[in-house]
């Protein structure tokens, strides 16, 4: 099996072979560039807080949902029937704090 290229062709081949070589390297050296990994580090990291974040925020937001809608009613109006006795446990909580600090500092 004889080779059948000029000497041109398997230079300029070469040429092209060294080249696409160079340019591998190249991406290799970005990389292995130490700014290269320290900012796919941070990529990461931000994309995990963003990630969690968003999850924490619609965890939030759909406690948030739950409440409220224990406390209004659909057409927005407060369900008094809920309300008051929740204030009430809240005033007595807080009455018994107060009279608790009081005795302590008698």
């Amino acid at each position: 099996m004889s080779d059948a290229r000029t000497p041109a062709q398997i230079e300029a081949d070469i040429k092209r072979r060294r080249d696409q070589l160079a340019e591998t390297l190249d991406e290799i050296g970005v990389r292995v560039h130490p700014k290269t990994i320290v900012g796919d580090a941070k990529a990461k990291v931000v994309s995990s807080v963003d990630h969690t974040v968003g999850r924490a925020y619609v965890g939030a937001n759909r406690f948030v949902s739950d409440v409220r809608s224990r406390f209004v009613g659909e057409d927005g109006s407060p369900r008094i029937e809920r309300i008051v006795p929740v204030a009430l446990v809240a005033v007595g909580v807080v009455g018994l704090l107060v009279m608790g600090s009081r005795r302590r500092d008698s």
